[in-house]
């Protein structure tokens, strides 16, 4: 059994508030609620069921950003994704129901702290952590947003009961991140309240985030250089490829990789991992529940997979061979297994992990001296060795990049980009990485043969929000191409 944030979560929501588990916090009585330590954690709690359910970083997220990528195609109702085109009925509406979910999360942030400076029976020190919390969770919230819509309506604890309420510029959006998370930074502890919540490290790689995504790479650099400085994190060693799941395996409660994880449990009913169920094909084993085998690659036909080097360890890892009717070279994606599981995966989500910090470091030292650097290099070489079953820390010959091999930013920027795809397969993360990078766009037209249009580079608002919402017009305010 692991036992960490969801766990408490479900004790919590049954012992301190019922009402919780109807998403809709909004209705409790501040006088009633938010006054001690474990009322205000039920209310922390809260804030993450919306984004562990299965329409969101359950899995429909992951789905949706993994088919975008170069390596994967999508099956079903997901079909239409492989396009480029922009979204389907089906595909709209999946994505409206993910702003809803984002929404109602940084509602019940929102509700939090408000609260937290009126509660009772809190010492200062409790009403700090506990606020830095919310507010790092908020921030990510609207990261998540802001990346995937561009401007969106800023909903805060100052404006709960306002319904209309404009789209906010990408620089308001992101200046309210940036705040929140640096107010999480001061004020999270060294560690996490429990295994799955946040602490001021996880608030330091968000950052290093959100800084690459303005392009300020002085920033992110010195976020991700203190979170490697502070001795926290280490990359989990691994032999052969299984070992993989002392990572990503489903019995795993916490590991020196983790900075900042969704968790998930197979008990109690309905804290289960869905992403697997997503990805496996019934009675291939890895998921014994069954499998909509929603995602798929080939082989043969997709460069990217076909170039990937097959003594790599996560190449193993990662892939199966299942056919379907669609040739013997389809692939299935395996990085999430449960093979033991009668119920639901146990399988957390990685959020943040110290592998993407230290590529995330190797990018921006780089750009920092306009070109790769000794440390860079060096940072990027330990997780190729573990790729290869190597010490992350000592030097290897057979399998290092050699710095004069990649004197260039470009080159060594492409490298990163590529170990990176490797390392963060079936993660949801690396379409992301393209828009950031301006590649998108010339990536899926070299490895595809598709010209992505410009509207798919964006999801748009949710026809539910702009009727509701009279501050926001469904022409001139909707993302181009809608």
């Amino acid at each position: 059994m692991k036992y960490s944030i969801l766990i408490i979560l479900s004790v919590l929501l049954f012992t301190s508030c019922e009402k919780l588990l109807d998403e809709k916090p909004q209705s409790i009585a501040a006088e009633q609620f938010y006054n001690n330590a474990a009322e205000v954690q039920a209310g922390l709690n809260a804030i993450y069921t919306p984004i562990r359910a299965g329409g969101t970083l359950g899995a429909l997220y992951q789905i949706q950003q993994e088919i975008y990528t170069e390596y994967m195609y999508g099956r079903g109702s997901h079909a239409p994704l492989n396009d480029y085109a922009g979204l389907d009925n089906n595909n709209i509406t999946r994505i409206a129901d993910m702003w809803a979910a984002f929404y109602e999360a940084i509602r019940n942030a929102n509700i939090v702290i408000q609260k937290i400076p009126v509660g009772k029976n809190l010492s200062d020190a409790d009403k700090s952590q506990f606020m830095a919390e919310a507010r790092y969770l908020r921030g990510l919230l609207y990261f998540y947003l802001v990346r995937n819509w561009a401007g969106v309506p800023l909903r805060t604890e100052n404006n709960m009961e306002a319904r209309d309420l404009p789209r906010a510029s990408k620089d308001a959006v992101y200046q309210l991140i940036t705040d929140d998370l640096l107010f999480a930074e001061i004020n999270l502890p060294d560690a996490g309240r429990l295994v799955g919540a946040p602490s001021k490290w996880a608030a330091k790689t968000v950052l290093a985030d959100v800084y690459m995504n303005r392009n300020d790479y002085q920033k992110a650099r010195d976020k991700a250089l203190e979170v490697i400085q502070s001795g926290k994190f280490s990359l989990v060693n691994v032999t052969v490829s299984a070992d993989f799941d002392k990572l990503f395996g489903p019995d795993i409660i916490t590991t020196p990789e983790e900075i900042f994880y969704l968790k998930f449990s197979r008990q109690p009913v309905g804290q289960g991992f869905q992403y697997p169920m997503y990805t496996h094909y019934p009675g291939s084993g890895y998921y014994p529940p069954g499998g909509y085998y929603t995602l798929y690659s080939d082989a043969v036909n997709n460069t990217f997979v076909k170039n990937w080097d097959k003594n790599d360890l996560r190449y193993n890892y990662n892939w199966y061979v299942q056919t379907f009717g669609l040739g013997p070279s389809t692939i299935l994606n395996k990085k999430f297994s449960d093979r033991t599981t009668t119920t639901a995966a146990g399988n957390d989500y990685p959020m943040y992990r110290y592998a993407d910090l230290l590529l995330f470091y190797a990018e921006c030292d780089s750009r920092v001296n306009n070109g790769p650097t000794t440390d860079a290099m060096e940072k990027l070489n330990m997780i190729h060795r573990r790729a290869y079953g190597k010490n992350p820390m000592v030097a290897d010959a057979t399998v290092d990049f050699k710095l004069a091999d990649y004197g260039s930013l470009p080159a060594f920027i492409d490298l990163v980009v590529k170990e990176r795809a490797y390392e963060d397969c079936s993660e949801g993360k690396h379409w992301l990485d393209m828009k950031r990078l301006g590649i998108a766009k010339e990536v899926i037209k070299a490895m595809k043969g598709i010209t992505v249009a410009d509207k798919h580079l964006l999801w748009p608002i949710p026809t539910t929000e702009y009727n509701y919402n009279k501050a926001i017009d469904p022409i001139k305010d909707q993302n181009p191409g809608y």
